[in-house]
Formats: structure tokens, C-alpha cells, sequence
């Protein structure tokens, strides 16, 4: 069996950061309750591991009842309501939204002044896309695909907007975005200003890109990141559609064992909260099957 992995595989920039700065925060401690508003990233693993270190996991800043907190922002970034609450109620905040987020931020905001009616494509109940949206003004719509494009151009030519800003979650399929893309100028009336940002990061599209290649030539594919990582699963349907022997696992004991050997080239993708470890921890097993079928 011959191994592959995808060098874009395992954490990205905007998760290192925020893991290692984390990290940093803890061991520089002083006596000093740290929160976590939200899931610094979705990955299972990395969550325990920083609980283990003693970071506290809240849902709602309302929720801190003791002075001196200090309270890290995860990856996908919060809602400027919530920046708001906790600077109202002097909660010192370590701030570890991903650059990138940030940016789609600035220019949605930018737009939603001039009067544009914001298009964000993502998955509604993602926590990035809630942060970005509080940014969006009073005119926007989540959209999560194509089938939901048509109720979308109804609700804007209901309050007879002319001005159309799409933009993108940073970890979208690119796939799905130009889709959207395509079938928004195909039906909006030809006096309408539409201005398109491609606001997916580049190392999402690197990995979707080195993704779709690595599955059209494997036998076999592993898929490994957290089950509610938007990302992950965005790489399980492009490999999925390519390699039907795809999977989609957190850790290496997901693995079926029997199953494995009887492929000769298998592909490994990790998304971008997946650490180091845990992908070294799947290849070890392969490889370790490896060795006992050819006994």
C-alpha cells in the first residue's frame, strides 16, 4: 500500500495562530480565569487538550461571573454586538479572529453603508457567517446554495435594491460559490450593480484544489478533521464525488482496519483544524495495517 498525503493538509494560518496564541495565554497566566467564547476551532481533540489546560468554554459572555477574566475570540471571529458587551463590561479580550475573517468583515461593513444589499454565502448557523452578518447592515441574505437563489432575488427586488455586493464565507466550497455567482447575474434585471469579492481564503481553495486532484488518482480516500468542521466537509464532498471509497474520520480508531488493505493508493487530506497528531496518529495505523497484511 502506498501512502499520500496532502501537503496542504492540517492546520492553516488563522488556526495556528489562534492555538498557539492560546496556548501563550495560559502558560502566561497569573492567576487569571481565561474563557473561550465559543469553539476556538472545530476540532475535538484541540478543545479537550486546551480544557485539559485549563481555558473555560462559554456560550455567552453573560455567562463570566468573576473579575480579572480574560476572554480569547476564536478563529471564526464574534459578533461586533458581542465586542461591544464585553467592552461595556470591561472584559479584557485576546483577540484571535483569523485575518482573513477580519477582512470579509471590513467590507461588508464598508458596502452595507454605501447601501448595498449584501449576498453572504455559507452555512447560516456558522459561527463565522453569524459574526459576519451582524456586520451586514439591515439588507442581507445567508445563502447556503443554489436552490435558495430564487427566494433571495425576490426579497431584493422587493425593496427595490440596485446595488449587490456577494461575498463568501472564507472556508465555501469555490465550487458552489461561482455557481451562485453565475446564476445571480443570469437573473437579477441588467440595471442592477452587482460587485462580486472573493473573500475565500487562499489556503481553503489550495486545499480544495490539491483535494480534488489527490482523489481523481487514489483507490481509496481518508477525509480527517472534526464532523462539524465546515471546511472538512467541504473536502469529503469534493473527494467523495471523485474517489467513491472516500471517508470521513476525526481520529485514526475510526479506521476499519479490514477494509484498508485490499486498496493499493490511498489519500489523505486533513482539514484546517486537524493538528499534526492526530493525522501522524491515522498513518501510523495504515501503516501498521501495512505491515501485517504483507506478514
Amino acid at each position: 500500500m502506498e501512502i499520500i498525503i496532502g501537503k496542504t493538509a492540517g492546520f492553516c494560518y488563522g488556526v495556528k495562530r489562534a492555538v498557539e496564541g492560546s496556548i501563550e495565554q495560559i502558560e502566561n497566566s497569573k492567576n487569571e480565569n481565561i474563557y473561550c467564547l465559543g469553539e476556538l476551532v472545530h476540532n475535538k481533540q484541540v478543545i479537550m487538550k486546551l480544557q485539559d489546560k485549563g481555558i473555560n468554554f462559554i456560550d455567552n459572555l453573560k455567562q463570566i461571573k468573576v473579575k480579572n477574566a480574560k476572554v480569547i475570540i476564536r478563529a471564526h471571529g464574534i459578533t461586533k454586538e458581542e465586542y461591544k458587551f464585553a467592552k461595556d463590561n470591561n472584559i479584557n479580550i485576546e483577540d484571535y479572529t483569523c485575518p482573513n475573517v477580519s477582512k470579509v468583515h471590513e467590507i461588508v461593513n464598508e458596502y452595507a453603508k454605501k447601501g448595498y444589499y449584501i449576498l453572504l454565502c455559507g452555512k447560516k448557523t456558522h459561527p463565522e457567517n453569524i459574526g459576519t452578518a451582524s456586520y451586514c447592515g439591515k439588507y442581507f441574505s445567508v445563502i447556503e446554495n443554489e436552490e435558495e437563489i430564487k427566494n433571495v432575488i425576490e426579497n431584493i427586488k422587493k425593496i427595490n435594491s440596485n446595488k449587490i455586493l456577494i461575498v463568501a464565507q472564507t472556508t465555501y466550497s469555490l465550487n458552489k460559490f461561482k455557481i451562485i455567482q453565475e446564476k445571480i447575474i443570469e437573473n437579477m434585471d441588467k440595471n442592477v450593480e452587482i460587485v462580486i469579492k472573493d473573500t475565500i481564503c487562499r489556503a481553503t481553495k489550495i486545499r480544495q484544489e490539491e483535494t480534488e486532484e489527490l482523489s481523481k488518482k487514489v483507490d481509496y480516500m481518508i477525509i480527517i478533521g472534526g464532523k462539524n468542521s465546515s471546511n472538512t466537509n467541504k473536502l469529503y464532498e469534493i473527494a467523495k464525488n471523485n474517489c467513491k471509497n472516500t471517508i470521513l474520520v476525526e481520529t485514526e480508531q475510526e479506521i476499519q482496519k479490514d477494509e484498508i488493505h485490499k486498496y493499493n493508493l490511498v489519500g489523505i487530506m486533513a482539514g484546517a483544524s486537524t493538528p499534526k497528531d492526530v493525522i501522524n496518529d491515522v498513518v501510523k495505523k495504515l501503516e501498521k495495517q501495512e505491515c501485517m497484511s504483507s506478514f
